[in-house]
């Protein structure tokens, strides 16, 4: 078995892989199928080991092609980041931090728990929303260094991830003014008349507040229901219902926007939680805002 193998057969079997076919593959680098089909059996021939077989009418991965594939993507993902890298090396010591932010955390809470290293001077930062499965996948491949969520990522991943709580807010529900006014006759049995606005399932805070509303013995009359925060507090703010959110942000809610905080929501807590690989070495700027947190 050949002790080495060529970068440039693994490339082109990274974009069959990613692609789910080799016509797909053919499409994206407009190339003939057969030159690639033959790069990667040449791989395949310098490994030893299968990497694909046939599944219908297509391709599926091997347990080695499993295994290629995740390497591929932690190489060509830091092939990827090469350029800027030099580029940030000539211009002076920039630090490029990718975060991710899960879309069930508020935004105006991402700006706070990142206030630690926003005034450093060598900062060049990169936010990106997306669901937290596409997040912690990106993470995997080094195309983030950190990510922002609602909770800890799952135990059963398969690669090593710390996580740490960044901070904890109690929660309250909020409303426009004429829609708290009728809300506080009769909080919080109310909220089984009032229009009100939840978090979808995926979050981890409408667990918490369905065992609040089973306590109270409530049946909430939802009229909306949010998968991104932003979209949760925007239509809370046009006037649609009461919703629920981080005394965190009280002040955000309160000053910037006229809203009335009705009450409390008992022990309902929300955690924020910072998200990043095990590596030898930490980005500089992660483990800034992890000290900033203890």
């Amino acid at each position: 078995m050949s002790q080495s193998f060529n970068y440039r057969h693994l490339y082109y079997f990274w974009i069959v892989a990613t692609e789910g076919s080799m016509v797909g593959a053919a499409k994206r680098l407009n190339m003939a199928i057969q030159t690639i089909s033959t790069q990667v059996k040449l791989l395949e021939h310098e490994l030893g080991f299968a990497l694909f077989k046939p599944k219908g009418r297509g391709l599926t991965l091997t347990d080695a092609g499993v295994a290629a594939l995740a390497e591929a993507d932690h190489i060509f993902a830091l092939g990827e980041k090469l350029p800027s890298k030099v580029r940030d090396a000539v211009r002076g010591k920039t630090l490029r931090l990718h975060v991710g932010i899960s879309d069930g955390i508020a935004k105006m809470a991402v700006h706070r728990l990142l206030a630690p290293i926003l005034k450093d001077d060598h900062l060049h930062l990169i936010c990106q929303d997306g669901e937290f499965d596409d997040l912690i996948a990106d993470l995997a491949t080094h195309k983030l260094d950190l990510v922002l969520a609602d909770h800890a990522p799952a135990l059963s991943l398969n690669f090593k991830v710390q996580h740490q709580i960044m901070a904890t807010s109690a929660v309250s529900w909020y409303a426009t003014p004429l829609v708290a006014e009728q809300a506080v006759i009769d909080f919080p049995h109310c909220l089984a008349q009032l229009p009100v606005l939840l978090p979808t399932t995926h979050n981890a805070l409408r667990s918490r507040l369905k065992h609040w509303f089973e306590s109270e013995r409530i049946n909430p009359n939802v009229v909306g229901e949010f998968e991104d925060n932003a979209l949760l507090t925007t239509f809370g703010i046009s006037g649609m219902g009461v919703f629920p959110a981080a005394d965190w942000l009280e002040d955000y809610l309160t000053q910037q926007h006229g809203l009335i905080k009705i009450a409390g929501c008992g022990d309902v807590v929300e955690h924020f939680h910072a998200i990043y690989a095990q590596r030898k070495v930490i980005h500089p700027l992660v483990s800034k805002l992890l000290m900033s947190s203890d």
